[in-house]
């Protein structure tokens, strides 16, 4: 609570934590990215890089796998819709629960789970008579929503581990580090988000459509428990209990004085700004994907979207880890309301195009503004998440993302159906629209809070 009485004890107890940076002294020279093995050891790099890979083949390979079985499209797409909506549920309880007991056993149960419901996925599509019919197929979907929701939500708790490990350096160059740690999480979920796919479509198309679930389930089982016992969990705190200060230490109730529903409402608002903002994010993304689709369509076949969404995917990913080496004199807030508001320009241009090579110039200026932008709402959900959710708003985050990936998806198919690319596209401006509004809002909260901070 209030420290005016003893200045010693420190905010955040993160200092207080094992921390995996003891036997690796943070380097004074060379690149940035050279901070990261040295704060988390070399190995923690390609295994949360490819431990988030089996979530990446999911929605894709269930569509695949009941598509191909079933002859039904109808039972595809629902098997994979029902693996987004699981994911979205299940996300934020997988993180509450990490903040309750801990990263490690919730991601060594999850990852069984997971393994159990994909191999579910594999046996109703074959196993189960009659699964063409309407009954029977309902299996499949249902086998799709339990494998859903228990993924293994890695990149999430990734992010976690690395505020977790920077939270005693901010004030000597940890909020650069930060910075480096989350460009790079954001490069690495683009990079599995293209692998994952077209593992999916090799392995299905040239050997067999239950070949990627089962990839996936294998690498569930052996990737995900070497991520869960890496010995950077031990740097995340515990949730706090009531009434006390914990988290990054740029968060919570400052004052005794402070009524405590009002400050907890106060703080789901809060919160509520970057996830709703993630969900913008992801109707973007769905829109954007269905609007091609239509658009490729007119020139060529709606598989070439696929293509053309790369594009923006790959100046993306590049424009994330560029984040690293922005100035640390360019605050989130700032670079949050500048990102959006590029992005909203950048989507006029999108009505322009009447040929493939036009759309691919404007996907890859527009995609420069959204790694940055990703990277920063999920800082600043890191610095507004209350003391010991940590796990739980990181995860949030994360489905938003999905959330919003299934209303851009529906809206804009929608449109297009009835009015082509270009009405699609209108679904696509609105979210980055909503995007920039919601940071100018968020600017005001960290403004607030800073000052707040200071008067304290």
């Amino acid at each position: 609570m209030s420290t005016s009485t003893a200045p010693q004890p420190p905010a955040d107890p993160r200092p207080l934590i094992p921390s995996a940076r003891t036997d690796a002294p943070a380097p004074q020279l060379g690149g940035r990215f050279a901070r990261l093995p040295a704060l988390a050891g070399w190995g923690f790099l390609p295994v949360g890089l490819f431990a988030r890979l089996p979530l990446a083949m999911l929605t894709l390979g269930t569509l695949t796998l009941a598509t191909s079985v079933t002859g039904s499209y109808a039972v595809g797409g629902a098997a994979a819709g029902a693996v987004g909506i699981g994911s979205a549920v299940g996300a934020p309880i997988l993180g509450w629960l990490a903040d309750r007991f801990g990263q490690r056993p919730v991601l060594l149960v999850s990852a069984v789970l997971n393994a159990v419901a994909v191999l579910a996925v594999i046996a109703t599509a074959y196993l189960i008579p009659g699964v063409h019919d309407a009954g029977a197929a309902w299996g499949v979907i249902a086998a799709a929503l339990a494998a859903g929701i228990s993924c293994p939500q890695v990149g999430p708790l990734a992010r976690v581990r690395w505020m977790a490990l920077t939270a005693d350096g901010r004030s000597a160059g940890g909020s650069t580090d930060l910075d480096v740690a989350l460009s790079y999480e954001s490069t690495a979920d683009e990079l599995t988000f293209v692998l994952g796919p077209a593992l999916v479509g090799v392995l299905a198309s040239l050997v067999a459509p239950w070949l990627p679930l089962a990839l996936a389930a294998a690498l569930t089982l052996t990737l995900v428990p070497a991520f869960a016992v890496h010995r950077t969990h031990a740097a995340v705190p515990r949730r706090a209990p009531i009434g006390t200060r914990a988290g990054d230490g740029s968060t919570g109730q400052s004052s005794a004085g402070q009524a405590r529903s009002g400050g907890r409402l106060a703080g789901v608002a809060t919160v509520a700004l970057p996830v709703l903002a993630m969900v913008c994010m992801g109707t973007f993304f769905g829109s954007t994907q269905a609007a091609l689709s239509a658009f490729a369509a007119g020139f060529a076949t709606s598989e070439v979207a696929g293509l053309l969404y790369a594009v923006m995917g790959i100046s993306s990913a590049a424009a994330a880890i560029s984040v690293a080496y922005w100035p640390a004199g360019f605050p989130v807030a700032a670079r949050w309301v500048t990102g959006a508001a590029a992005m909203a320009g950048l989507s006029a241009l999108l009505f322009l195009p009447t040929d493939g090579w036009g759309m691919v110039l404007v996907l890859l200026a527009l995609g420069l503004p959204v790694g940055p932008v990703m990277v920063t709402v999920f800082a600043i959900g890191g610095l507004v998440a209350p003391p010991g959710r940590l796990a739980t708003v990181m995860t949030a985050l994360a489905s938003g993302i999905v959330a919003g990936t299934a209303i851009g998806s529906s809206m804009g198919g929608q449109l297009a159906q009835e009015g082509g690319h270009q009405a699609a596209f209108l679904v696509t401006a609105a979210a980055a629209a909503g995007l920039f509004a919601l940071g100018a809002v968020a600017a005001v909260v960290v403004r607030s809070r800073k000052r707040t901070a200071q008067a304290s």
